[in-house]
């Protein structure tokens, strides 16, 4: 690494302003005990699910659980399938697999890398129970087509939102379109815990109490030897409720940064040879929790980039359908998301990163893509 190292995210640099608050709430929570449920958890719930446009907020342990659990609540199972795009993280593949729905791999457009209306329309068949909708990359989908879409069909819309905190489209949180919503907090995320965690958001009543049922061993409200359901143990713990309750005040301002930020990247990639950047969509505002561009020879790029200190991520190196467990429910070529996973790379993103940086990430960018066109 140089003296100029660029690293692909920075949590320390988001940390050390939050230091003495970050401390005080560790002291609070160890002072009372607070660890499982509790007022903390109450009252992150209540502000997430207001910050989510929601009526109801269900902190759970992780973003993969909070999938899971919105499928089981809603009784998609044996029999059932679920749409999903194939350029995503497993997690979105494995929640369905785990309540006993098949997944059904479909593809997205190739500007922002997104399913659509029509690509979900292809997935569909008599057994489709659902859709999981991707906002990727913190890029919110185009969310009344897909709407009008499940009105048509009747199957149901539920968002992982993983990527998307606070993104919006046409006005209205991402999150806020389907009968659920999942969120992960996972450390890197635009609003992250100290370790894992995750939550539900949804209008419906019913639905989150027993999605909290459920991620509660199955418990009946009020009652704690009372098991009117099959459930688990996937409960948000009070530390990372009150850490994430801290985060939620500063989110809208690390957005804004991130917003900044690619505006940056986009400035000074647009005239650059043999890397293609994503669209832009005017009713879309995305909170670009990844900074991803495209291109050819990936490898010796990123290989060239790490020996100039810049950090880079890929997301992801394998559509869902290429990987060995899941090769099984492949079922057609999805050639945008097989292309994008050839070629995409994740430059450094995160709210303090300066616009200086940003220009020599570009700089080393263009270097690395040129060294390859030259050696061609």
């Amino acid at each position: 690494m140089t003296a100029e190292a660029i690293p692909f995210m920075d949590l320390a640099a988001t940390h050390a302003p939050l230091a003495e608050e970050l401390d005080e709430i560790w002291r609070s929570v160890l002072s009372r005990s607070a660890f499982i449920a509790g007022s903390e958890v109450e009252a992150f719930e209540e502000a997430f699910a207001s910050y989510c446009e929601r009526q109801h907020c269900v902190g759970v342990a992780n973003g993969t659980d909070a999938i899971e659990l919105i499928l089981a609540a809603l009784g998609i199972g044996g029999g059932d399938e679920v749409i999903v795009p194939a350029n995503t993280f497993v997690a979105s593949v494995e929640a369905i697999i785990a309540v006993g729905a098949t997944p059904v791999f479909v593809d997205v457009e190739p500007g922002r890398l997104l399913v659509t209306a029509d690509t979900v329309m292809a997935g569909i068949s008599e057994r489709t129970a659902a859709v999981l909708i991707v906002h990727l990359f913190g890029q919110p989908v185009d969310m009344d087509a897909v709407l009008d879409l499940a009105d048509v069909t009747g199957i149901a819309v539920v968002e992982d939102a993983a990527q998307a905190h606070g993104a919006r489209w046409r006005d209205r949180r991402a999150g806020s379109f389907g009968v659920a919503a999942s969120f992960s907090f996972y450390p890197g995320k635009n609003i992250g815990a100290l370790g894992d965690a995750g939550a539900v958001v949804t209008d419906d009543a019913d639905l989150a109490a027993r999605v909290r049922s459920i991620a509660n061993h199955g418990r009946l409200p009020d009652e704690h030897h009372g098991h009117g359901l099959v459930g688990r143990n996937s409960r948000l713990d009070g530390l990372q409720a009150a850490v994430l309750r801290l985060k939620l005040g500063h989110l809208d301002g690390w957005n804004a940064a991130r917003v900044e930020l690619h505006g940056a990247y986009q400035r000074e990639l647009a005239s650059t040879p043999g890397v293609r950047t994503l669209s832009d969509e005017s009713d879309a505002e995305p909170v670009h929790h990844l900074e991803v561009v495209r291109v050819a020879d990936r490898g010796r790029v990123r290989q060239e980039l790490t020996a100039a200190g810049v950090g880079t991520g890929i997301h992801y190196p394998l559509p869902c359908h290429f990987e060995s467990p899941y090769r099984r429910y492949a079922t057609e070529p999805l050639p945008v998301a097989e292309e994008a996973a050839r070629t995409v790379l994740s430059l450094p993103m995160y709210p303090q990163l300066s616009e200086d940086a940003v220009r020599t990430v570009c700089d080393r960018l263009s270097r690395a893509v040129l060294a390859k066109s030259s050696a061609a």
